[in-house]
This record gives structure tokens, C-alpha cells and sequence, in this order.
């Protein structure tokens, strides 16, 4: 499908007349990734088409649930809801979502960056003329999830549907009849700003599968067939020999949950450190790139305005700066040395706790060594008398036959 750069389906007017608010729940996110992730990986044919559960107040959206939809194609080769299997699934989400009650506020599918094109229009026309007359659009950039979003920007745009008139260009300059008809009015869309909301369930369910995700492995479906050996014998007789002796076979962990958890606020960690240094080295960049007659007069030289060589004096950002490095004293400790005592005194704190850790763990391995000890001695006395019963005192194997006196050992 091509692409026009220039979309004569978007409206020209400005997104903020509108007013609406849209509040997107990640949930949503994960449903339309996994779908998109499937229908991918299974080679489906087909658009990807969804639709989006949520409450409408006054000009408040929020999106909270959505679900796949089944499609069909139409005498007119458009492609559209299948309306007794969407109405059918309707009323089950509806069903289950009583509370708080959620309704249909829109539907998603695959868009380019430009915009919406003329093959969305017939679905879009169905779910406003039978369903919700201000139903929204949210489209999800591929390419963009692809190529990586700049400054961490969601790869997708919501909008909203309104019909505008068709204005008619007057570049030529002729004179036209004027005519009394109605202008024609055309569906235009409108991008929409949203933000994203998560609730406290939300939050714990999309931690554990962004966890679970970090830990998942990529299980490789298609693996080689090994043909059986033609020779005598029943078929049963295939043995290991039959098999690829050069595939090797992979060793998989799995990992406790502490042991994720722990991964997972160092991961944190280590990103918050490194966002930190990049913000600093920014700040360094920017004050070490100042025009010098700034720096030593406190007042640029017209020459050093004028030159590209260094960065464009911002009070603001000064500001900010010096406010930052004030704050700076209220994070160190008046009391040097107290602190140090402190943190002296938390880390014998932790050693010793991780110190009676490990006594416990070697008193519990001495505890099972002393055990199984116990089993083998038993083992072996229990052997011991079961010669004694068998052998008498003349046999020569006897262990206490050379045993005379009392004072005699038995070697």
C-alpha cells in the first residue's frame, strides 16, 4: 500500500481545540504488542485490527482493555467488522468489565507515521455509524518501534474523527460560478494528546511479566529430523546412535524469584546511575562549551555571539544549575564523621547478618554428613551380623576365630 507524504486525511485544524483528554493504561500496550507479535511470527495474512474498552467522561478517554477483532470483506472488496461475531465478543468484555462499567471508545490497528489511510476509513465508518459517534483511533508506528523512538516516545498516535468541508483551492484565480450547495463534508482526523496511567494491580501484573520477559529464552521450534537407518532389525531397535551426535544439548536454569528480583533492581540501578552520568556529562558539555568572555567578564563579546564555536548563553539553564549545586551541601552530611561511624556500623551490620547465614547453611550441611555417615555405619554393622549368623566358629573366614582371650585383638 502506498504512502502519501502529504495525508489529505488529517485535519488542519490545531489538536488542543478540541480538548479532549485521553489516559492510556499499559495493559493495552502489552495486548496490542503481543498481537501485533503474534500475527508476525504465525506469517498471518491480513490486517491487524483491534478494538479498545474504556469510560468516557465529558471530554476524559480513558483506555484500560482491548481486544482482537475478526474481520470479513465486503462485496466491495472493503474489508470491515464482522458485525455478529464484534457484537457477540462485545457483550462478553462488557460482561466481564461491569466494574467500573466499560464501554467501547475506539479501536487500534497498524499505521504509518503519516497518518491514516483511505483503507482505514470503512471500519472506522462502521464503528462511528453503529457503535460510538466519537470513537478514536489509536495506530501504532512499526517502523518507528523498529528504528527506536526518539527521547523514549511511544511508537504510537491517538486521534480523533470529526467531518470537516472540503475547501475548494482558488490557486488559479478564475472566476467560478457561485453556487448555493452545502459544501461536501469529508471525515478528517485529528492527533490527540494522551498520557499514561497505571493503577496499583496494573502496576504488580506489568512488573511480573516485564520481569518474566527479561528472563525468557528464545526456544528455536525447528529442529533437524534425524532419517531412520535402513537395516535389519525391527524398528524398535533405533538407538542413540540414530541421533545427530554434533547437537549439542543446551543447559537451561531457571531462576528463583529472589534471584529476579535481585537482577531486576540492579538492572534498575544500573540505569538510573547511567542516566545520571549522561545528564551530568550534559550539564559539563554545555558550561565547558560557554564563550570565555562569558566565563571571565560575566558578558559575551559580540564576536563570541556571532561565532558558532560555543553554545548560546541560557540564564534559565544557568540557573538551574547553580540551584543544583546548591543543593548539593544538603546532601552531604554536616557530621562527617558520624555518618562514616554509621555506614561503618551497617556494613558490620550486614556481615555479620550474611555471617550467621552462612553458619546456619555449614551447621545444616554438618547436620546432613552427619546423617548419612550414620546410614553407612548402620549399613555396614548390619552386614557385619549377618556374617556373624552365617559362620561358625570353625570356619577359618570366621573374623573371631582368632580370638582366644579376652585380652586378644582382632586384626
Amino acid at each position: 500500500m502506498a504512502v502519501d507524504n502529504h495525508n489529505s486525511l488529517l485535519s488542519t485544524q490545531k489538536s488542543s481545540d478540541s480538548g479532549l483528554q485521553v489516559a492510556l493504561h499499559p495493559l493495552v500496550l502489552l495486548t496490542i504488542s503481543d498481537y501485533i507479535t503474534r500475527h508476525t511470527l504465525r506469517q498471518q495474512t491480513g490486517p491487524v485490527v483491534g478494538a479498545l474498552l474504556g469510560q468516557q467522561n465529558g471530554r476524559e478517554i480513558t483506555i484500560e482493555h482491548a481486544f482482537e477483532c475478526l474481520l470479513q470483506e465486503t462485496e466491495e472488496n472493503e474489508v470491515k467488522l464482522s458485525p455478529s461475531w464484534f457484537e457477540a465478543r462485545l457483550q462478553q468484555m462488557k460482561d466481564v468489565h461491569k466494574v467500573p462499567p466499560l464501554d467501547l471508545v475506539g479501536w487500534y490497528t497498524v499505521i504509518p507515521s503519516s497518518g491514516p489511510q483511505p483503507i482505514h476509513l470503512p471500519i472506522h465508518r462502521q464503528i462511528l455509524s453503529t457503535y460510538n459517534e466519537s470513537a478514536i483511533l489509536l495506530g501504532f508506528h512499526p517502523e518507528e518501534a523498529l528504528g527506536g523512538a526518539a527521547g523514549g516516545k511511544l511508537p504510537l498516535t491517538i486521534y480523533e474523527s470529526n467531518y470537516e468541508a472540503e475547501e475548494s483551492s482558488g490557486e488559479t484565480g478564475e472566476d467560478k460560478e457561485m453556487k448555493d450547495e452545502e459544501p461536501q463534508l469529508k471525515l478528517r482526523f485529528k492527533e490527540l494528546p494522551f498520557t499514561v496511567e497505571t493503577g496499583e494491580a496494573e502496576m504488580i501484573s506489568v512488573d511480573f511479566v516485564a520481569r518474566g520477559g527479561g528472563n525468557a529464552t528464545a526456544v528455536d521450534g525447528t529442529s533437524n529430523k534425524v532419517a531412520p537407518a535402513e537395516g535389519k532389525g525391527k524398528g524398535k531397535a533405533t538407538s542413540e546412535d540414530t541421533i545427530c551426535p554434533e547437537a549439542p544439548k543446551r543447559e537451561e536454569a531457571s531462576l528463583s524469584r529472589e534471584d529476579e528480583e535481585q537482577i531486576a533492581s540492579l538492572t534498575a540501578k544500573a540505569n538510573a546511575i547511567k542516566m545520571l552520568q549522561s545528564r551530568i556529562n550534559l550539564v559539563a558539555a554545555y558550561l565547558q562549551n560557554l564563550p570565555p568572555s562569558y566565563v571571565s567578564d560575566g558578558v559575551a563579546s559580540e564576536s563570541d555571539i556571532e561565532s558558532k564555536n560555543y553554545a548560546p548563553v541560557n540564564h534559565s539553564i544557568l540557573r538551574s544549575i547553580q540551584a543544583l549545586l546548591g543543593r548539593l551541601s544538603v546532601l552531604i552530611p554536616a557530621n562527617s564523621q558520624g555518618f562514616e561511624h554509621e555506614l561503618i556500623s551497617e556494613k558490620n551490620d550486614v556481615s555479620l547478618i550474611s555471617l550467621l547465614s552462612e553458619l546456619t547453611k555449614s551447621a545444616q550441611d554438618i547436620r546432613e554428613t552427619g546423617k548419612k555417615f550414620a546410614i553407612v555405619e548402620n549399613g555396614k554393622m548390619s552386614r557385619m551380623m549377618k556374617q556373624d549368623r552365617g559362620m561358625g566358629w570353625g570356619d577359618q573366614s570366621h573374623p573371631m576365630r582368632d580370638v582366644m582371650n579376652a585380652g586378644d585383638l582382632l586384626m
